[in-house]
Formats: C-alpha cells, sequence, structure tokens
C-alpha cells in the first residue's frame, strides 16, 4: 500500500506545484505526491512560469503538473497534508469532517520549525529570487519529511 502525501497552497501554481516536485524527487515510487490549492482560480493550468524554471533550474521537470483545488475527499485518499501556510491551514482544517481528518493537516515548515508555525511565503507578487527562496525552504522540510517516512 502507497503512502500518499499532499501538499496544499492557495492556488496551486506556485508553492505546492514546487513542493510536490521535491517530495517526489526525495522519494520512491511507493509513494503517491501531489498537489492542490484552496481556490479553484486556476484549476487546470501550469504552475507559474517561475515556478516550472525555478525547478528546472534545480533539475526537476514540474511541466506535467496541472492545477486543482482542494476538495474534502482529499482527506480519505491522502495519509498525509502539508499546507504552505496558516491560512491555508485554517481553509483545509474548516473543510475537515472529523478530528481523524485534522489530524492529517500540517504546517510543512513545521517539520524544519517544530511547533513554530511559519508560513512558506507566497512568492506571486513578488520576483524570481523569491521562488528560488521558497524552493530552498521547500527542500528542506521535504528532505525531513522524506527521513521520517
Amino acid at each position: 500500500m502507497s503512502v500518499k502525501i499532499l501538499m496544499v497552497c492557495l492556488g496551486n501554481i506556485c508553492r505546492s506545484p514546487l513542493a510536490e516536485g521535491i517530495m517526489r524527487a526525495k522519494l520512491s515510487e511507493n509513494y503517491i505526491v501531489d498537489s492542490a490549492g484552496t481556490g479553484a482560480w486556476h484549476s487546470g493550468q501550469l504552475p507559474d512560469k517561475r515556478s516550472v524554471t525555478t525547478a528546472k533550474n534545480r533539475s526537476l521537470d514540474i511541466t506535467n503538473q496541472r492545477a486543482r483545488q482542494f476538495k474534502v475527499s482529499d482527506f480519505d485518499t491522502f495519509d498525509y497534508i502539508y499546507v504552505m501556510d496558516n491560512s491555508n491551514y485554517k481553509d483545509v482544517i474548516a473543510l475537515a469532517p472529523t478530528e481523524e481528518s485534522k489530524s492529517k493537516v500540517r504546517l510543512i515548515l513545521n517539520e524544519i520549525f517544530p511547533n513554530e508555525n511559519v508560513d512558506v511565503p507566497d512568492p506571486y507578487y513578488g520576483g524570481d529570487d523569491g521562488f528560488e527562496n521558497v524552493f530552498d525552504m521547500l527542500d528542506q522540510a521535504c528532505e525531513a519529511i522524506a527521513r521520517k517516512l
């Protein structure tokens, strides 16, 4: 049986596609990694070109990903749900049908900064360097997750 991991951000075009790509690269095929957004604005779209470029510069190809909105059934599908910031956390927890569902949701940076509830900054409105910084944070967090699994 595969372990299933979902990465969640706001629109599923910047942070969570990077997290999905990084996590996939660190784990074997025995793991299923996906991503989603709390909003549906970008559903069906490719990741932001800056995320694609940042990943490509680190030898990762995320161009096969398409944005989708988080849905309640994701609680049943996934074992771990990693959210990028406190706002995403509140939005996802609000949809959780049970306490067990809520227990699957975690802030991703708590993996490297335990209980500090640090946000992965949304690089969407910033420059390219914001995407590089986000990649580095997510790479560290995904490495910590991969070691635990």
